[in-house]
C-alpha cells in the first residue's frame, strides 16, 4: 500500500512538472514571438537614443526658378535628463543663456524622459545663443541641427503660400494643401547608451534626413511683384476696405499672379489677426460683380443669335420699367439711340436688361452656370468659396432683369475670370491651377507635371471672337478707356457694384472693378482687379480700377514679351482725353520747317547752325501730344 502511495505521488510530481515545462515553454513562446516586437521596442526605448535632425521643407519656385520659399538652418536645445550630472548648475546657465526662470528650465532638466526637447524656449536659437550654450560644454545637454521656413519677399503671394507652425507643419494656403508633399523625413544620430543613460563608445550612426519635394507654380514672379506694387499703390492713394488682383492665362488656367490687401507676413504671422492671415480674398471674397457681369450676357446673347452688335438698335431714354420697378443707366438722360455694340460700350444697363429679356431665365441661368457660377473652379487652393445664384424658381421678370447686368447675385473674383476666359479664349471653361509641377528635391527634377484641364465647352469660337471684339471697342471708346495702350490691343470692361447690408444696399459704398486682357485678337493674358469701397474720389470702374490694369499690362508687355501688333486699334478720343501722336522725322531738316512739322509737340534744341542732325523721340514713336522733342542743330 505504502509502495502504491510512492508510485501516485510520483506520477503526481511528474504531471507537475511536465506542465510546469509546458507553461514555461508556452510563456517563452508568448514572448520570443508573440510579444517580441513590443518587448524589443521597449527595451530598444530603455538603451537607444536619437538625436533629432530635421529635414528641409520642399522649396517653392515660380514658373522661372526663383525661389519664393526657402528653408534657412537653425539650432534647437535638446536635453538626456539621464546624462546630467550637476541639475541645478545646468538649470542656472541654460536658464539665464535663455531668459526663462529656473523654474522653466528646471521642468526641462529633471523631466523623466530619455530625450527632451526645450519647446519652445529652445527652438530656432540665434548663432549667438547657441555658440553660449556649446561654449559650456555641460553634461547632457546637445545642440541639434533644425529647418525653419523662410519667406524670401516677405509679405509677397502671403495668403497663397499661407505659413508653417514652429514644426515646420503646414498651416494655411499652399503649405497647407500640399503639406504631404513638401514635408520631408527627419533624420537623427544614434547611439546606446547603458543603464545609467551615458553614451557607449562606438555605437554612435547617422540617419541622413530626407528633405520634402519641391514645388513650382505657375506664379510669374516679375508679374506678382508688380500686381502687389499695384495694389499697394491703391491702398496708398484711395484707403480702400479691401483690393484684389489676379492675373491668368487665359488658354491654360495658369494663375500669373494673384494678391489681395490687407495682407500679411507670413516670417511673423503671429502678428496678425485670424481674419487677415485666414481671408484669401481672391477665392474667398463673395460680392455682386456689377458690370463685369454683363460679359456673360453678351456671350449668352451672341450664341443664341439674338442681337447683332452692329445692327440691331437700342434707345436708351436713361431708364426702363420693368414689372413696376424702375431700372435706371448710370448716365442721367440715357445715351439715346444706340447700335448694341454702343450698349456695350457704354455698359448701358436698360440695353442689358433688354438683353436679358429676349434671352429668358431658362437660357440665361443655363449660360451663368455653364459659365461655372453657383459652384467651385476646383483651384489648388484652401477656402474657396461657392457664390450665390438666384434659384430659378424665384427669379421673376426684375430678377432676370438685375441679373442681365451682374446685380443680385454674387460671385468669387476666381469665378468671374475664369469665366471671361472661357469668352475670349475659344468658348472653353478651364479648372484654374497655381501649382505647375511637383519637383525631387535635390535635383529638382519634375516627377509630376500638372497640366490645362477643360471643364467643358461652353460658347463657339465664333461668338468667343465677337466677345473679343465688343470687349475691345469697349477700351477703344467706351467706359474701359483707361486702360488703352497706345499701339497694343486690349480688351475689356468695367464694373461698378453696390454693396448689400443687412438686405439693403449701401450709399456711396461700391466695390470698382476693371478686367482687362491683351492681345485682344489672341488673348495671353487676362487681369482682374477689384477695389472695395475707395475713398476721395467717384467710384468708378474705369476711373479707379482701369488704370491699374492697365499699368499691369504695360509691365506685362515686356514681362510676357507681347509683340506690338501690325493692326494696333485707334482710340476714340474726347475732348478732355491726352492724345497720342506719331513723331515724324525732322532730321535734315532746316530748324523752321522742323518746328512747323513739330507743332503738335513742345521742341527744345541746342547748337548754333540752322539744319537738324538728331532728334528724341526718333521717328516713329508714339507719345502724348505736348510732350517734350529735343533737337540738335549742326
Amino acid at each position: 500500500m505504502f509502495f502504491k502511495n510512492i508510485h501516485v505521488r510520483i506520477k503526481i510530481i511528474l504531471l507537475f512538472i511536465i506542465v510546469s515545462f509546458i507553461i514555461i515553454i508556452m510563456k517563452v513562446f508568448y514572448v520570443q514571438v508573440i510579444n517580441y516586437d513590443k518587448l524589443n521596442s521597449l527595451a530598444n526605448k530603455l538603451w537607444n537614443r536619437n538625436l533629432p535632425i530635421m529635414a528641409n521643407r520642399g522649396k517653392i519656385y515660380d514658373i522661372n526658378g526663383i525661389v519664393i520659399a526657402d528653408n534657412k538652418t537653425t539650432t534647437s536645445l535638446v536635453l538626456i535628463p539621464n546624462q546630467i550630472k550637476n541639475k541645478i548648475k545646468t538649470t542656472t546657465l541654460l536658464a539665464n543663456i535663455l531668459n526663462v526662470t529656473y523654474e522653466q528650465m528646471y521642468k526641462h532638466v529633471n523631466k523623466k524622459t530619455s530625450i527632451e526637447r526645450v519647446h519652445p524656449e529652445g527652438r530656432k536659437l540665434s548663432y549667438e545663443i547657441a555658440d553660449q550654450i556649446n561654449n559650456l560644454h555641460l553634461d547632457g545637454v546637445y545642440l541639434v541641427k533644425e529647418s525653419t521656413r523662410s519667406y524670401n519677399y516677405n509679405k509677397l503671394l502671403s495668403h497663397t503660400l499661407g505659413f508653417v507652425g514652429i514644426d515646420n507643419q503646414g498651416l494655411s494656403g499652399l503649405e497647407l494643401m500640399y503639406d504631404n508633399y513638401l514635408t520631408g523625413k527627419d533624420g537623427a544620430i544614434k547611439y546606446i547608451s547603458d543603464a545609467k543613460g551615458n553614451k557607449l563608445e562606438l555605437t554612435e550612426s547617422y540617419e541622413k534626413p530626407q528633405d520634402g519635394m519641391n514645388i513650382t507654380l505657375t506664379i510669374n514672379y516679375e508679374l506678382q511683384a508688380v500686381i502687389e506694387r499695384e495694389l499697394n499703390n491703391a491702398v496708398d492713394k484711395y484707403n480702400p476696405d479691401q483690393a484684389l488682383a489676379i492675373a491668368m492665362n487665359p488658354n491654360t488656367g495658369e494663375i500669373l499672379a494673384i494678391a489681395s490687401r490687407p495682407d500679411f507676413e507670413p516670417n511673423q504671422y503671429q502678428n496678425y489677426t485670424v481674419e487677415q492671415i485666414n481671408r484669401n480674398l481672391p477665392i474667398w471674397m463673395t460680392y455682386e460683380p456689377g458690370s463685369t457681369f454683363k460679359i456673360i450676357t453678351l456671350a449668352t446673347a451672341l450664341e443664341e443669335n439674338l442681337v447683332d452688335l452692329e445692327k440691331d438698335t437700342y434707345y436708351d431714354s436713361g431708364s426702363i420699367n420693368v414689372d413696376g420697378a424702375r431700372i435706371k443707366c448710370w448716365k442721367a438722360g440715357g445715351h439715346g439711340f444706340q447700335t448694341y455694340l454702343q450698349v456695350v460700350e457704354n455698359s448701358c444697363n436698360p440695353g442689358f436688361v433688354t438683353l436679358g429679356q429676349k434671352i429668358g431665365k431658362e437660357t440665361l441661368f443655363q449660360y451663368i452656370n455653364k459659365f461655372g457660377f453657383g459652384e467651385k473652379t476646383g483651384i489648388d487652393l484652401n477656402g474657396e468659396s461657392n457664390g450665390i445664384l438666384f434659384n430659378i424658381d424665384n427669379v421673376g421678370p426684375v430678377e432676370l432683369a438685375t441679373t442681365s447686368f451682374g446685380q443680385g447675385v454674387s460671385v468669387t473674383p476666381i469665378q468671374q475670370i475664369t469665366a471671361v476666359s472661357a469668352a475670349i479664349n475659344g468658348g472653353y471653361l478651364l479648372k484654374p491651377y497655381i501649382v505647375k509641377s511637383l519637383n525631387e528635391p535635390e535635383t529638382n527634377t519634375i516627377i509630376k507635371n500638372f497640366q490645362k484641364q477643360i471643364t467643358r465647352k461652353v460658347i463657339d469660337e465664333d461668338t468667343s471672337l465677337k466677345v473679343r471684339y465688343a470687349l475691345e471697342s469697349v477700351v477703344t471708346n467706351g467706359t474701359g478707356r483707361n486702360a488703352f495702350i497706345d499701339g497694343y490691343r486690349v480688351g475689356g470692361k468695367t464694373g461698378t457694384a453696390q454693396k448689400v447690408q443687412n438686405g439693403k444696399y449701401i450709399i456711396g459704398n461700391y466695390i470698382v472693378s476693371f478686367i482687362g486682357f491683351m492681345p485682344s485678337d489672341n488673348p495671353r493674358i487676362v487681369i482682374y482687379v477689384a477695389i472695395d469701397n475707395a475713398k476721395g474720389i467717384t467710384q468708378y470702374g474705369g476711373t479707379i480700377a482701369a488704370p491699374i490694369v492697365r499699368n499691369i499690362l504695360l509691365n506685362a508687355i515686356d514681362i510676357l514679351k507681347i509683340e506690338k501688333p501690325q493692326n494696333a486699334s485707334e482710340k476714340k478720343y474726347n475732348y478732355y482725353d491726352k492724345k497720342y501722336a506719331t513723331v515724324p522725322s525732322v532730321i535734315n531738316m532746316n530748324l523752321e520747317d522742323a518746328m512747323k512739322n513739330l507743332k503738335n509737340f513742345k521742341v527744345e534744341y541746342t547748337g548754333g547752325g540752322n539744319k537738324v542732325i538728331y532728334q528724341s523721340p526718333k521717328e516713329g514713336s508714339r507719345i502724348y501730344e505736348g510732350e517734350t522733342i529735343k533737337l540738335m542743330l549742326n
